[in-house]
Order: C-alpha cells, then sequence, then structure tokens
C-alpha cells in the first residue's frame, strides 16, 4: 500500500476507465487510486471490479447510490483516504483531460512544502487543448473574478487537478462542504488558504475529454458565481 492516493469521480465513463487507471498505474512513482462511482448505469463500476483483480490493494472502487454532485463525490473520497491513512491525496479527472504523467510534479511540489499544489492551466500563459473558445473565456474569467472577490492568490480558481496534504483535508471541516461542482473547486482551495495553508501552482497542459459526455451545466456554473460571494461574506463575518 502507498501512502499517495488518487481519487477518481466518475459517473458514466466506461469508455474512459480501464485506460485511465492503467495509465496511472504505469507512472514513475507509486500511486493508489480509488474511484468513487456514482452508481453508472453503463457498467463503469463492473469494469473497475474486474480491474480489481489485476493490481489488488493498488485499486479501491467506492459506489454511491446517490449522484449528487462532483463534490459530494470528493468529500466521500477524502473520508475513505484519511480513514485509510494516506499522507497525499489527489484529485483526477477519469476523461484524460488531466494527464496522469502530472502527477509526480504534483507530488514534488508537495513533498517540497507545498500544502495544496494545483495543476494549473493560467499559470504560464493559457494551457488548454480542444476546448471551444467560449469555454477557455469562461473559465479563465471566471479564475479573475474568484481573484477579485476573494483576493485568493491563485490564478486557475476552478483547477480539479489538486493533490492535498493530509493535514489540509484534516483541518477542513468536511461535513460543512457546502458546494458541488465549480463552486467545489473554489472553495476548497479559498478555505485551505484561510486558513494559512501554502497553495501552489504547477503549470500544466489541459486536454478536453474525446470520449463519453462532459458533465457541466448551467447549474454548476452558477453555483461558482454566486458561491465565491458567499465565500467571501462568510469569511468576512466568520463564518467559514
Amino acid at each position: 500500500m502507498s501512502d499517495k492516493l488518487v481519487i477518481i469521480p466518475t459517473y458514466n465513463e466506461k469508455e474512459n476507465i480501464q485506460a485511465i487507471i492503467e495509465a496511472a498505474m504505469q507512472v514513475d512513482r507509486a500511486f493508489d487510486i480509488l474511484i468513487v462511482d456514482d452508481n453508472s448505469p453503463d457498467g463503469t463500476p463492473k469494469i473497475v471490479q474486474e480491474l480489481i483483480n489485476t493490481y489488488p490493494n493498488r485499486l479501491h472502487l467506492e459506489v454511491r447510490t446517490i449522484k449528487d454532485g462532483l463534490g459530494r463525490a470528493y468529500v466521500h473520497g477524502f473520508k475513505w483516504a484519511l480513514k485509510n491513512n494516506y499522507q497525499y491525496i489527489f484529485e483526477m479527472d477519469a476523461d484524460f483531460s488531466h494527464n496522469p504523467n502530472d502527477l509526480p510534479r504534483l507530488l514534488e511540489a508537495l513533498e517540497k512544502g507545498a500544502d495544496l499544489a494545483i495543476g494549473s492551466r493560467y499559470s504560464n500563459g493559457v494551457n488548454v487543448v480542444n476546448w471551444p473558445m467560449q469555454r477557455v473565456l469562461l473559465s479563465y474569467f471566471a479564475s479573475k473574478y474568484v481573484r477579485l472577490i476573494t483576493s485568493l492568490p491563485v490564478h486557475d480558481a476552478t483547477a480539479g487537478f489538486i493533490g492535498y496534504r493530509s493535514e489540509v483535508l484534516k483541518t477542513l471541516d468536511l461535513e460543512k462542504i457546502l458546494f458541488k461542482g465549480y463552486g467545489f473547486q473554489i472553495e476548497m482551495k479559498y478555505k485551505s488558504w484561510v486558513k494559512k495553508f501554502k497553495l501552489q501552482e504547477v503549470p500544466i497542459i489541459f486536454t478536453d475529454r474525446t470520449k463519453g459526455e462532459s458533465k457541466i451545466n448551467g447549474n454548476i456554473i452558477g453555483e461558482a458565481v454566486f458561491g465565491v460571494i458567499e465565500l467571501r461574506l462568510r469569511n468576512l463575518f466568520k463564518k467559514l
């Protein structure tokens, strides 16, 4: 068993799941993987279950009975990781928009003193491949907006390729995480920063999925826009 865990939330990812697991298992450093599946009807959990025989003690599966958002899936994974004493805990998408070969770079940032390592699309220009310009602009200016409202010193506030030291997740009250989509990613970074943890951005190239369907919708984006104001106000009134 490694002390490093990659959490991959899934819903209907049968086109990607085997390939992403195999790719993550082959990176230079040894990472365990936890798939948190929201009861996918397309057979994703069955594929993972079969692969567990190939990667015993390194690949794990948690199937939730309710589909209530990315944030809830990650919180489920965080609790599992802490219960099983992992020291370094990572978020990664199942669709190869995050390159598993970048995991060691995030880990290195944590080992060198960062508490939260952010795989950043915007810390060194705009490094996004295959996204429509509308999506690029929406994401880029969302991060600018977050920085304006909260003063969070991060170029890519909605980034979802993240590494945490376990101390961060132990310190944050996971029961009080409010948001589910983009808002969740902003909330985790903002609360970590407010708690004086060290955030470090690691430049990555983000590549949009080529298989399966995106889970982004208007409600998730709206949550981020209004959620940022709520986070700022809660901090001002010491309600975080």
